[in-house]
């Protein structure tokens, strides 16, 4: 019996509230949601003193709560309201969620075009680059019309 082969990556980010990446860590898609967090949090740990604090969703277990603790990091899950049905956008989350989406805007990135995962990973910080020097430079219009 053969079993299908199909090329993948699952990428990890972790942003601020401004919506801005700290770090980015690109597994296999075969890997488990649990151990991208964990690489996540000992990226986050090892670049950056300043980061107290992660909301995650409620499909990560115990195992990252425990991690982040021993990375100095309080991992926090955002749980849903089981009352309230249909799409409700919860607190802080979202943020990640707009970043995946401005992300899907870079053609490179809609596809998986990279054979190494640090390929990969430096193009996920070469589109968010772009964002930043957009933000930077761009003259909202809705201000002092």
């Amino acid at each position: 019996m053969r079993q299908k082969i199909v090329p993948g990556r699952k990428h990890g980010l972790a942003v601020d509230v401004l919506g801005l990446v700290i770090a980015v860590v690109v597994l296999a898609a075969s890997a488990h949601d649990n151990a991208a967090a964990i690489a996540l949090l000992d990226k986050v740990a090892a670049d950056t003193d300043t980061v107290h604090k992660a909301l995650v969703d409620q499909g990560f277990k115990t195992a990252v709560i425990d991690h982040g603790q021993n990375v100095g990091i309080d991992v926090e899950v955002v749980e849903r309201n089981p009352a309230v049905g249909g799409f409700v956008p919860q607190p802080k989350r979202w943020v990640v969620e707009q970043v995946n989406g401005i992300m899907m805007l870079h053609r490179r990135l809609v596809r998986d075009y990279e054979h190494r995962p640090a390929s990969a990973e430096s193009r996920v910080y070469w589109a968010i680059s772009d964002r930043m020097a957009r933000m930077l430079t761009a003259t909202p219009t809705w201000r002092g019309a």
